[in-house]
């Protein structure tokens, strides 16, 4: 199992960089970050100084949208920093939430959701594309690479993931939602003859380590991370909406949202969000990653088994780089598989 730090980039963005490279020095191969550019700094410019201070991790956005650049220019912002830094990007994208939201706008059909995904894909793959009536391909780039995860909650959401992503990002870690959304993907990739066990599948979720796993302890973790289940919770009222309540969507996922009212965006993706305030205990257990060492380990060995290849950690909360250091010293190598310098077997002279 690989390991993502998501990040925010809040001013200053020395700070983005300083996480992002403490990841790599615990062992995490992927750095993430929000993507929504009235709310917080603009990410792919700290990209080109977190691949400059860094020698390994792969940097990317969780998530962007079609919506919020012309497609050529996100592709030549992948295809140029791949140049500059050698293929160590990724892009993770959807239909759009606050980056749209925020400047009145809605998110983008999942036709243009599929369209953006090719013309993206083709350009930073250093290959010809049409676009507006026009083939167009950067004459600059050769060898550029660049896979694309796309993020998902809805039925037909996630039928495109399974046809046209390199990836799947779910933004929770409730186990059952997990094995529902990982089954589905599959079942629509196999069905346009794609081979389902190419697609990776990442779970994103807040992970807060404590040392302790006291029952106070708990209640900070849960307050902390309260958040996460107000962001989670527009996907899931969009979703309600489109497809009414008793869909093929678990309930598990719907039901919790009946006392959501409003959300505002100056508060997106904070600790201490009062319009997270309906969100229950029992949500955020299941959505986020919490606990102690022993319990992270535990879900995450069971999240693997269900197929997912990367678990990706929001870090929104006030105990960063302890959780940081202690993935890197007890969760990453308990979830990796171990090498043995010497074997059991008795060695022929």
């Amino acid at each position: 199992m690989d390991f993502g730090a998501v990040l925010q980039t809040n001013p200053p963005a020395s700070r983005t960089v300083h996480l992002a490279k403490l990841a790599e020095q615990f062992g995490f191969s992927h750095v993430w970050t929000f993507d929504s550019h009235l709310l917080w700094q603009e990410p792919y410019v700290i990209y080109s100084q977190i691949l400059a201070e860094t020698k390994r991790v792969i940097v990317g956005p969780m998530v962007t949208n079609p919506a919020t650049r012309d497609w050529t220019v996100t592709a030549s912002l992948y295809a140029t920093l791949n140049e500059m830094y050698g293929n160590r990007t990724i892009c993770g994208i959807g239909r759009g939430d606050s980056a749209v939201r925020v400047t009145n706008g809605a998110p983008t059909t999942l036709k243009t959701l599929r369209e953006s995904i090719h013309v993206i894909r083709e350009l930073a793959n250093s290959r010809e594309v049409e676009y507006n009536g026009a083939k167009l391909r950067f004459p600059w780039s050769t060898g550029s690479t660049l896979d694309i995860w796309v993020a998902a909650y809805g039925p037909l959401a996630l039928k495109l993931t399974g046809e046209v992503g390199d990836g799947f990002i779910l933004q929770m870690a409730d186990l059952d939602v997990a094995e529902w959304m990982i089954a589905t993907v599959r079942k629509a990739a196999e069905n346009v003859g794609r081979d389902p066990m190419s697609i990776k599948f990442c779970v994103a979720a807040p992970m807060y380590i404590s040392a302790s796993g006291s029952a106070d302890d708990w209640q900070h973790m849960r307050d902390q991370c309260r958040w996460f289940g107000g962001m989670v919770g527009n996907h899931v009222a969009d979703i309600v909406a489109k497809y009414g309540e008793g869909s093929a969507v678990p309930p598990a996922l719907t039901d919790y949202i009946s006392g959501r009212q409003g959300y505002d965006y100056n508060h997106h993706g904070k600790a201490g969000n009062t319009h997270a305030d309906f969100v229950p205990d029992e949500i955020i257990d299941r959505f986020c990653v919490l606990g102690t060492a022993s319990d992270h380990i535990e879900k995450l060995q069971a999240l693997k088994e269900l197929g997912v290849d990367q678990f990706a950690g929001y870090l929104q909360h006030d105990n960063k780089e302890e959780t940081l250091r202690v993935y890197g010293e007890t969760v990453i190598p308990a979830l990796r598989e171990s090498v043995m310098a010497k074997s059991s077997g008795t060695a022929k002279l």
